[in-house]
């Protein structure tokens, strides 16, 4: 190899290494923004939602999710009772919490999600929950259903419970191996609408035809979002579909970007939200 050739390998081998250096550098500090400004950020989303065969009696039906608050400190404590503040003031007709209420279990965690989501007795509705794969993270999401039942939230693990005329079908967590969502879907009422609530949304592509609609958390919308719309890291059964409503999957299906984070605490174009769903037939 000639002079000139290595002096041409080395630039190109420092201008790579300023590259990675750079990017490394921005991303460090988009993951620092995120954390110390992003995390904080709390969106009240409200989302019309046509929905085929969705009946007419049924029309203007406001559901508000509560998906993945994570809870397991002070911050996300205080994060989860914005957001319960928030759903109270839509006077919503049901509101669900889709998984991952806690993001791992640990000394004194029952007593945060108790904290952390009493507004719920001043519910004037119905609270359903079903178990995330975080809820069984060192321990049994069953373990939730005592403190739920005392907030007056009803835990559905793989069975349906009727609701304003509707089968509100509960499925426990694929990706901890608890789900059966055939066996709770078969049972319902025919002749009722059936709305799945299923942790983790990429499943919406095993379900059967007949449900009018799926409400999902879990991906966080991507939670770290690059300014183009790139989610760089994403999560299992969770990445196909990242947030907002999907009309042309098997099943219409809603994905909330949820409350708490998981992994760096950081977001990045990505605000947590307050899912304020209203269903309309379409």
């Amino acid at each position: 190899m000639d002079t000139n050739t290595c002096r041409y390998t080395s630039s190109v081998g420092l201008r790579l290494d300023r590259f990675l250096y750079a990017m490394a550098a921005i991303g460090a500090g988009a993951l620092l923004y995120g954390a110390l400004y992003e995390t904080d950020k709390l969106k009240t989303e409200r989302r019309r939602l046509r929905i085929r065969r969705w009946p007419e009696r049924l029309s203007g039906y406001k559901v508000v999710l509560l998906a993945d608050a994570h809870v397991r400190d002070e911050k996300s404590v205080l994060m989860t009772k914005r957001a319960v503040e928030l759903a109270l003031a839509e006077h919503p007709d049901l509101i669900v919490i889709p998984g991952d209420t806690i993001a791992y279990w640990k000394k004194g965690v029952l007593d945060m999600v108790s904290e952390a989501f009493s507004g719920l007795r001043k519910a004037d509705c119905p609270v359903l929950a079903v178990p995330g794969n975080h809820d069984y993270f060192a321990g049994d999401a069953q373990w939730l259903k005592p403190v739920f039942e005392n907030l007056g939230v009803k835990l559905l693990s793989n069975e349906s419970a009727v609701i304003d005329g509707v089968n509100w079908v509960g499925v426990d967590s694929e990706i901890a191996g608890r789900a059966d969502p055939y066996g709770a879907i078969f049972d319902c009422d025919p002749s009722l609408p059936i709305v799945v609530i299923w942790h983790e949304p990429d499943m919406v592509d095993t379900l059967p035809f007949g449900p009018e609609l799926m409400l999902s958390g879990h991906s966080h919308g991507g939670q770290f979002i690059m300014p183009w719309g790139w989610a760089p890291a994403t999560s299992k059964l969770g990445s196909k579909y990242l947030s907002g409503f999907y009309s042309q999957t098997p099943v219409p299906l809603y994905v909330s970007r949820g409350i708490g984070t998981t992994g760096p605490p950081a977001r990045l174009f990505c605000p947590a939200e307050v899912s304020v769903l209203t269903l309309i037939p379409g």
